[in-house]
């Protein structure tokens, strides 16, 4: 089947300037002579018809974060790290009598976390072992740290009767679970200093304008206009301002989520700013192909993934999810293959959709707003922003580039702490905010003003008005290792 769509609003874009000829309603005859040229009086709809209902894709941002003021150019934060250490860029020694060695890649510059005395499980292609630290080498200038150890059911991790069968140089991954000493001995050098990660921002200056000429904004017109914002009238003018208006809130949510940081190689004379989207690719998780290629409850092991990596991070146990319309139907139907009823024989005992007093003419709600998993809770909604046919929407509309580049993000819930069952005790939860700019003189988190000698303002001599917005803000996506980006 084919979906064929004569909608001009597939590729929607406003017309620049005002009621014209060739954008305003208008009666003429065959011939193409002048307006009104038959001899009956049409019958007409003086409103709008609103064909695509609510145009505005903004409100994300308001439903899982907040905003806040700064004074100055950049944000700055601090983020901690793991508390336990860990190495997975690790490989066994090589030469003759070296696979008791561990080659720990720490990094140019950094030192080797694990000390002497220390206990490790070391987990290679064959399986895993205990060991004991027993040197510790200093770090090389590639970045590499010689570790000496004692595995404690074999020689080393070679073969042997519980050894690992290693060949030199295979990878494997470390991590401390302990130390052992012996008896009278003294404790090893060194101590472990705690570190912190920062990340920073800085805010982009968005703008627009809106202008109309005195003639223009004195003229009434036949066709009583609209908006979202609740502006109405026969003046033409009003709905071009509002909408100017409605389509600038929308470009500060949008320019949150999309912006990007200028690269070394980028000629851009702006420095940019870190958007959702680009901080969940650097900092988070992001899984491709969610639920292929088996629609339905073959999604369901995809979502265990996820699962199992949040269990990794901050474990973080209230998620919202904001998909687009294809993902949203993958999850319902993830929930509803896992729902879906058995067949006895013969007779089909149909779906255990909805609460008890099932019948056959009952309406089957096939939707889910929301389901638990594991430990997590996921409250699922749409993001109008990943629909709309002139945002996010428009891409994969063609041959050419099928399917979105994105399909959803899943966010952390928006409070600013969370009970966590295994520390048993309150923690601050990752989450979503706005700075912008703004001092007791001067407030740049959406300015508007008039300028010209029309509608009220008297500040030129230009036979104009002249709406200006702006604003300055960044967005900052603390402990982004807690979200998910959905990428088809």
């Amino acid at each position: 089947m084919t979906l064929i769509s004569n909608s001009p609003g597939l590729t929607p874009a406003p017309i620049k300037g005002q009621a014209l000829n060739s954008n305003y309603l208008s009666f003429t005859d065959a011939t193409g002579g002048g307006s009104f040229a038959e001899q009956y009086l049409p019958e007409l709809y003086e409103a709008e018809v609103e064909r695509y209902g609510n145009r505005t894709i903004g409100g994300f941002l308001r439903m899982v974060g907040a905003e806040m003021p700064m004074t100055s150019d950049q944000v700055v934060w601090s983020e901690q790290n793991r508390l336990h250490v860990s190495y997975k860029t690790a490989t066994t020694g090589t030469g003759a009598g070296n696979l008791a060695k561990l080659n720990i890649t720490t990094g140019v510059g950094l030192e080797c976390a694990i000390k002497i005395n220390q206990t490790v499980v070391v987990q290679g292609a064959e399986g895993e072992m205990t060991a004991l630290v027993t040197g510790v080498g200093a770090v090389s200038g590639a970045g590499v740290c010689i570790i000496d150890t004692k595995p404690y059911t074999n020689a080393d991790f070679s073969t042997g009767a519980a050894g690992l069968f290693l060949a030199a140089g295979s990878p494997v991954t470390v991590f401390v679970y302990g130390s052992e000493y012996a008896k009278g001995s003294a404790s090893a050098d060194g101590t472990l200093t705690p570190a912190f990660t920062q990340y920073n921002n800085k805010p982009i200056i968005l703008r627009d304008e809106f202008e109309v000429n005195g003639s223009d904004a004195a003229q009434i017109g036949w066709v009583e206009v609209a908006t979202e914002d609740g502006a109405s009238g026969y003046l033409w003018y009003l709905k071009a301002e509002s909408e100017t208006r409605l389509r600038f809130e929308d470009y500060m949510e949008m320019s949150m989520v999309e912006a990007e940081k200028k690269a070394g190689t980028s000629t851009v004379a702006v420095d940019g700013s870190e958007g959702l989207f680009a901080a969940i690719k650097d900092r988070g998780q992001i899984m491709d192909a969610f639920g292929a290629p088996v629609e339905g409850s073959g999604a369901l092991v995809d979502f265990d993934l996820i699962l199992k990596q949040l269990d990794k991070e901050g474990s973080i146990e209230e998620n919202m999810l904001f998909l687009n319309r294809e993902m949203a139907l993958d999850i319902d139907d993830m929930l509803g293959a896992v729902n879906s009823g058995f067949a006895s024989g013969t007779a089909n005992l149909g779906a255990s959709f909805g609460l008890f007093n099932n019948e056959s003419e009952m309406a089957l709600n096939l939707g889910f707003s929301g389901f638990r998993r594991g430990s997590y809770d996921f409250y699922k909604s749409d993001w109008k922003y990943l629909n709309d046919a002139s945002t996010r929407g428009v891409l994969g509309m063609t041959t050419l580039v099928p399917g979105s580049t994105v399909e959803g993000v899943l966010v952390p819930a928006g409070t600013s702490t969370v009970y966590d069952q295994i520390l048993g005790q309150n923690i601050r939860r990752p989450f979503l905010h706005v700075r912008y700019r703004a001092s007791e003189t001067e407030d740049r988190r959406m300015k508007s003003w008039i300028t010209g000698s029309v509608g009220g303002a008297y500040t030129s001599s230009l036979d104009a008005m002249k709406v200006n917005f702006l604003s300055e803000r960044c967005l900052c996506v603390q402990g982004a290792n807690n979200f998910v980006l959905f990428q088809s």
